[in-house]
């Protein structure tokens, strides 16, 4: 059976030319793209990764050997196809600025401290039922040079892979009631508001750990009409 999707949840991505986002002027192809079909090859391997999912991958607070300095966060939920069923075995991998706003990469030269008990990065693999979860710190925002005054939301990057590498998507987690949102080209580059939202995490209560964490819930849809905006399509 094939399914089809109406032509405005293609509205749920972000535009490949989005020109308030500045260095998409000069990425975006001035050409119209070639589609290459994917190989056998390319689908069935290589595997994801070179090393197994470790147990504490998933807890970016324990890497080192002191704690980071920050607000402790949960982030946790679901990787669900389009009709909201878990997909299980999926990696997921997150990549964030500290508490700071700073990235701990060379080319981040941000006026802001580094912690040296906290890199930023962390994954997990999904499980039977398509859940994840991670602890870590919630990041800072911090300035960028795309225009005068410009700051980027508090976000998460997330990287979700399938079986193979081709089979990979990539987006933003940001908070609820972030006053930077208006001002933010890479947010606001997704044109539909609803698709906009769905990349916001909600805070849970309900798993926010008394005196030690908050917590919040970020599922992602891969396709469809709910599916979450992602940076590759």
């Amino acid at each position: 059976m094939t399914l089809s999707y109406p032509v405005s949840s293609l509205a749920a991505h972000p535009a490949r030319l989005s020109p308030a986002y500045r260095s998409t002027i000069k990425r975006s192809p001035s050409k119209p793209l070639i589609p290459m079909r994917h190989t056998l090859t390319e689908l069935t391997g290589p595997v994801y990764g070179h090393e197994t999912v470790r147990e504490n991958d998933h807890d970016l607070t324990i890497q080192h050997n002191g704690e980071p300095l920050g607000e402790r966060i949960i982030v946790h939920g679901h990787v669900l196809d389009e009709d909201g069923r878990g997909v299980p075995n999926a990696l997921i991998e997150v990549w964030q600025a500290n508490a700071c706003g700073r990235y701990i990469h060379v080319a981040d030269q941000h006026p802001a401290p580094l912690d040296p008990n906290f890199t930023g990065a962390g994954r997990a693999q999904s499980d039977p039922r398509g859940y994840y979860r991670f602890i870590t710190i919630k990041p800072g925002a911090y300035p960028w040079g795309n225009h005068h005054n410009a700051w980027r939301p508090a976000h998460i990057h997330f990287s979700v892979f399938g079986h193979a590498f081709v089979a990979r998507l990539v987006t933003q987690m940001y908070f609820p009631g972030d006053p930077l949102f208006e001002f933010d080209p890479i947010f606001n580059s997704v044109p539909d508001e609803k698709a906009r939202m769905r990349m916001v995490s909600s805070f849970d209560l309900e798993n926010t750990q008394p005196n030690r964490a908050l917590c919040y819930r970020f599922n992602i849809v891969l396709r469809g009409r709910e599916a979450t905006p992602m940076e590759t399509r």
